[in-house]
């Protein structure tokens, strides 16, 4: 398939439709079948559940195409089975695993022609969301839910190539312990959105979160987990009930062990340690990996030195070989890449 007229190479991380869309519907206790559709908006009632009492969730994934020509998706399954959590934290009826692959399938074929090509930098994005789309003021769960997928081409998620970021460490908590923090719920992100603008404003990046029962132990951040590496070469990443199950991050600790001989290690992280490590980097879907340089505790700095200015050996060898294998040029454990085309 011919692919669009677009300067690939200098996409920024923004939504432009695509020509198709998935779509799905649950009323009468059961999903439909679905379709792909061209039309790229939504009307619902204006007390459905997700405008009432924010029932929603979301997933990120991206479409490639490696370096034999083939469009590839990277772990669809995976996020199929965190949906599924989400789902069923917020009493969201499951939409089945075999039919997200399915439905991510159908999407990334009908929007070939917006799979960048080898070597632009830039990817398909798909974002799959379910959301409460029938009526309901009292609290309680809607009864009719839409399961959608959109997918849009974009560039690096940080324009102007790989820099290391300035963190603050927030008075905010993301997530307490039994609550939602674990799921990918889009009530999360709203709850962040005035930590991170407040970050920015304070001349940060990012925001480092703590626990919220005794803001001792590292977290994660709005929007993606954190990576730390020891002296010596031991990849560290933080436990928590309350941190959302990366696959990227899942990923990552896989390759450290399986293919880079490191050893691995996934513990609770205190704030005060965080000196001692050398290298940093917050990990997720749209970056993959971002080195942080320096993180800032209420005015008392901690420098990142193997990750100051740019990645460092450690995190540069963990996102060459998680894109070789996204891309194609290393060889993928298996299960890991769902060719579509």
């Amino acid at each position: 398939m011919e692919k669009k007229n677009l300067d690939w190479a200098n996409l920024d991380f923004s939504y432009r439709k695509t020509d198709k869309s998935y779509v799905s519907n649950y009323a009468d206790g059961a999903w439909d079948e679905g379709q792909l559709t061209g039309e790229g908006t939504i009307t619902i009632s204006e007390c459905a559940g997700v405008l009432q009492y924010s029932q929603s969730c979301f997933e990120g994934l991206k479409a490639y195409t490696t370096e034999d020509g083939h469009i590839v998706a990277f772990r669809p399954d995976m996020n199929a089975a965190r949906m599924e959590n989400s789902a069923k934290r917020l009493e969201i009826p499951v939409f089945p695993k075999e039919r997200f692959v399915d439905a991510v399938t159908q999407t990334i074929r009908a929007n070939a022609a917006y799979v960048p090509p080898y070597g632009s930098g830039a990817t398909l994005y798909l974002r799959p969301f379910m959301f409460g789309s029938g009526p309901v003021i009292g609290v309680a769960p809607a009864k009719e839910y839409q399961f959608r997928i959109l997918a849009t081409p974009v560039g690096p998620y940080f324009k102007g190539g790989v820099r290391s970021l300035t963190l603050c460490v927030s008075d905010f908590d993301r997530a307490a312990p039994n609550g939602t923090g674990n799921i990918k719920a889009g009530l999360n992100y709203a709850m962040s959105l005035h930590a991170i603008v407040t970050a920015h404003k304070n001349g940060y990046d990012e925001n480092m979160y703590l626990d919220a029962a005794t803001h001792t132990t590292v977290e994660e951040t709005g929007g993606a987990n954190f990576v730390f590496v020891t002296r010596d070469n031991k990849v560290v990443t933080p436990k928590s009930s309350s941190i959302l199950p990366s696959i990227t991050r899942i990923s990552l600790l896989h390759i450290a062990k399986e293919y880079l001989g490191l050893e691995v290690e996934e513990r609770e992280i205190a704030l005060g340690e965080v000196k001692d490590f050398v290298e940093c980097g917050l990990c997720g879907t749209a970056a993959v990996i971002s080195p942080v340089g320096k993180i800032v505790d209420h005015g008392k700095e901690i420098v990142m030195s193997g990750t100051a200015q740019g990645m460092g050996p450690v995190t540069k060898k963990l996102y060459d070989t998680l894109t070789g294998i996204q891309m194609g040029r290393i060889e993928a454990p298996k299960g890991w890449i769902h060719i579509i085309e």
